[in-house]
């Protein structure tokens, strides 16, 4: 059972700020399996797989590159957010108030609350895209793309939906039980996805496949493309290492779980396409999607419905993610009413691409607006715990009005003064067209960002900055 962090018996009549839950050690009940399970069922998705059809304009060469790094770096951070969890027992955005401040958490809660209900309404649509080539298969219906292919969607979006709240009714629990039922169809589908495109394109005609020029990716645009998509669970980590009382669970396993799921999928998103795109002699990212490729690859009905499943192991993190960034901003919610809230909230978006614009199109905005926001945030909380704070947090001032987190009326401005900063260094980085076209912004700007926050405290609160005891 959670336990709810008080001020000290000294100060109980003080005011105080919401209440934080905290899961002791002896109650913590995720393994090492269940882990690796949830990352490797958080990247093993539709999201994944399109991601690295996304980023196949690169060319194989530099897309692969790009991709293996980028991941190795973005789930380093990872296994580090990880252990914050582990250590504390709290929930990610509860952490980020001995950072922002008990109010100025708000800032990283809203984020995530967004970005998370982006991602369910991401997975959604393309889950939602497969039952309608499966209505297509079996009652004869147009698929979506084609006239009258809305309908089929909108019917798939509404499914997905009802599958959601059963993914999530039971909380932590119910996520633990799909993760461990769906990664075992996951590996099968990857392994049969694997085997039909290299049966139908050779490797040497994958490799040797490049993209039309006015489609071409650089490799900065494929870094900071990769970086949102990662390191959004970055934001999640401790929402889910808090279950486990094992330090190797928290870290190495969430580290090989995410990085398997991500190559994985990505890699054969990434074959898959090119594999489409040799076939045809046609290449058209907006058909990057898994429905569409395996459609088009003659996979059949059997590899749709796994496709939805994975759609349905995805979200039940990114749903466990939003709502518990929810809870922390409406303390009065219980986070069982933050699951159904979120979930509803994502159908709903699920329906802007449907008729605002294509898909494509709201999926690389989507992405741009989370690395530039999310990438400063993740700099500054760890280097508050790890640097400034010497991985100890005094848990009683998580609810403490004027306590050590209290910082100014609730906000700590320095935090927020960096966070504005970096936002403003990714998006000055972008201009640069030496980085924006190679590397990418989203690492340089974390870095400024750690070291403005890190000279920040130093400077101007010493005392709040310095190593708790």
């Amino acid at each position: 059972m959670a336990q709810e962090i008080k001020a000290p018996a000294a100060t109980k009549h003080a005011a105080t700020f919401g209440h934080v839950e905290s899961i002791p050690r002896a109650n913590r009940r995720m393994s090492n399996w269940d882990l690796f399970a949830t990352w490797i069922g958080a990247n093993a998705n539709n999201g994944t797989w399109y991601i690295g059809g996304v980023i196949a304009a690169c060319g194989l060469a530099t897309a692969s590159t790009t991709l293996i790094v980028v991941g190795l770096i973005s789930y380093v951070l990872l296994a580090v957010a990880s252990y914050m969890g582990y250590q504390t027992g709290l929930p990610a955005m509860a952490l980020t108030r001995a950072s922002f401040g008990l109010r100025g958490s708000f800032i990283p809660s809203i984020i995530n609350v967004v970005q998370f209900i982006g991602w369910a309404a991401v997975n959604t649509f393309i889950a939602a895209t497969s039952i309608s080539y499966i209505f297509s298969e079996l009652f004869g219906w147009p698929v979506y793309g084609k006239p009258g292919g809305t309908f089929g969607l909108i019917v798939g979006i509404l499914i997905m939906s009802v599958l959601h709240l059963l993914s999530i009714s039971l909380g932590e629990r119910s996520v633990r039980l799909i993760e461990r039922i769906g990664i075992i169809l996951v590996v099968i589908f990857v392994l049969w996805e694997s085997v039909v495109v290299f049966r139908m394109v050779s490797f040497h005609d994958i490799a040797t496949w490049q993209p039309p020029h006015n489609l071409r990716m650089t490799s900065g645009v494929a870094a900071d493309t990769l970086a949102a998509f990662n390191l959004a669970w970055v934001t999640a980590a401790s929402d889910f290492s808090r279950f486990t009382a094992k330090k190797s669970a928290a870290t190495t396993a969430s580290f090989l779980g995410a990085n398997l799921g991500l190559f994985w999928f990505a890699f054969i998103g990434l074959f898959a396409t090119i594999g489409t795109a040799v076939t045809l002699n046609h290449f058209d990212p907006n058909n990057s999607d898994p429905s569409t490729v395996a459609a088009k690859l003659g996979l059949g009905v059997l590899a749709l419905l796994v496709i939805v499943l994975t759609s349905t192991t995805a979200n039940a993190v990114n749903l466990m993610s939003a709502g518990s960034a929810l809870t922390n901003m409406v303390h009065k919610l219980s986070l069982n009413v933050s699951l159904w809230i979120v979930t509803l909230a994502a159908t709903a978006v699920t329906f802007i691409p449907v008729y605002l614009a294509s898909f494509l199109d709201v999926f690389e905005a989507f992405l741009d607006g989370i690395g530039m926001f999310l990438g400063p945030e993740i700099a500054i909380f760890l280097v508050d715990y790890f640097f400034l704070k010497g991985k100890h947090y005094r848990f009683a001032e998580f609810t403490k009005v004027r306590g050590a987190y209290w910082y100014h009326h609730g906000v700590n401005w320095v935090a927020v003064a960096s966070w504005i900063l970096g936002v403003v260094a990714y998006w000055g980085l972008k201009q640069v067209a030496l980085i924006a076209t190679t590397v990418g912004a989203t690492f340089i700007a974390m870095a400024i960002t750690a070291v403005i926050y890190y000279l920040g405290m130093r400077l101007t609160q010493p005392q709040a900055a310095a190593t708790q005891e």
